[in-house]
């Protein structure tokens, strides 16, 4: 399960996290967004305990996008220590994405 991630709570629940992150950034009108989603939404899910999973939706929250640099969506940011070590943008298969996750676990 993905957790719902704000401008508010982005530091809390991303920067402060013990554990790597996964951040899905993604608006409503994003067709590839749409794609990405379930994958996302699977990843919360097979990672739970380990891994924390969230999406920030770019309409309603500029601020952490605008921190970011995040310029496309869907951008994923991973998270690890409170700092960005890995990204990818675009639609990518969930492989890849899996992949990206193991190497900072």
């Amino acid at each position: 399960m993905a957790l719902e991630i704000t401008d508010v709570n982005f530091e809390e629940i991303v920067l402060k996290s013990d554990k790597p992150v996964l951040v899905d950034f993604w608006a409503e009108w994003c067709g590839p967004c749409r794609m990405v989603g379930p994958i996302v939404q699977d990843i919360g899910q097979e990672y739970e305990g380990r891994v924390v999973v969230g999406k920030l939706d770019v309409d309603n929250n500029p601020g952490v996008p605008g921190k970011f640099g995040i310029r496309n969506i869907p951008t994923i940011l991973f998270f690890k220590n409170g700092q960005v070590v890995d990204k990818q943008v675009g639609a990518v298969p969930k492989q890849i994405l899996v992949n990206k996750l193991e190497a900072i676990l």
